[in-house]
């Protein structure tokens, strides 16, 4: 009795620890934005703003080109989610029914690229991008952001792909389907648990992406908010406040894809059970 209640105490009290030590710096991001700056500074730790402030975050708002790298960056960061869920489908659908010559070699390739880190090869970007004439542009970006999540998009729907029953695309193609709708109809919907988290993993990436955008585009109109965020922490440095404002406007979006699309991931690992 003994050995089994602390079998299942010490496993939630563990969760319960982890969950305090990862959420609290969240929250206490949170509650800073909010503090008036007199709570921030003071010797007794405010921990919950009794009378919240959002001057922090009209200060952030209203800095320099806020409102243009907040475009910047949804736009290279969505392109290059799009642009690698597209390829690594087809890729991938390829890799799981389709046998030709060099199948092991392709996959160990994209493996090694999953592992190598794409800091080391900013310098060689610089220079590829330089030759091409496209320095402070946001399309060199979207490439390089697309090239670099699209190993871990690939290998991650290749085993949703493979975990498909043959004999469901098979019964398609019997009923008249074509191998593209065959895809599209029975396979495409089966496969929305690792498109939800390959998108997020994808888009957390290129979001948070900084080495490489700093190296190519100089020109803050074609920068983005990692950038905007050092800048920021450089020129309001004492501004605790509006620091944790503009951090809190940089992690929004990533909390709120993470919200829903961790919904819909469960949601579609039960339609594909019932569906298979």
């Amino acid at each position: 009795m003994k050995r089994s209640l602390l079998g299942r105490v010490w496993p939630n009290v563990t969760a319960v620890l982890l969950c305090v030590g990862l959420v609290f710096p969240v929250y206490w991001m949170f509650a800073t934005a909010f503090k008036k700056p007199t709570d921030i500074v003071a010797d007794t730790p405010v921990w919950i703003p009794l009378d919240p402030t959002i001057q922090h975050f009209k200060t952030a708002i209203e800095a320099d080109h806020f409102w243009t790298l907040v475009r910047n960056s949804f736009t290279v960061t969505i392109l290059a989610v799009l642009f690698a869920l597209m390829i690594a489908l087809a890729a991938s659908f390829a890799l799981a029914r389709m046998k030709f010559k060099g199948r092991r070699g392709f996959i160990i390739g994209f493996m090694i690229a999953q592992m190598a880190p794409w800091e080391v090869m900013v310098i060689s970007l610089y220079f590829i991008t330089r030759d091409a004439d496209m320095l402070n542009s946001l399309v060199p970006l979207t490439i390089f952001y697309t090239v670099s999540i699209l190993p871990f998009t690939l290998l991650t729907l290749r085993g949703f792909v493979a975990a498909v029953p043959k004999e469901l695309e098979e019964s398609a193609m019997v009923d008249g389907c074509t191998r593209g709708q065959a895809f599209f109809k029975v396979i495409l919907p089966l496969l929305a648990p690792g498109l939800m988290a390959t998108s997020m993993f994808g888009f957390i990436t290129a979001w948070n992406e900084y080495a490489i955008v700093l190296v190519l585009n100089k020109d803050v109109e074609f920068q983005t908010l990692p950038l905007w965020l050092s800048s920021f922490q450089s020129v309001f440095g004492s501004n605790w406040g509006a620091t944790m404002a503009a951090s809190s406007l940089f992690a929004i979006p990533i909390l709120i894809l993470f919200v829903f699309l961790q919904r819909k991931a469960v949601s579609g690992l039960t339609d594909g059970a019932v569906k298979g």
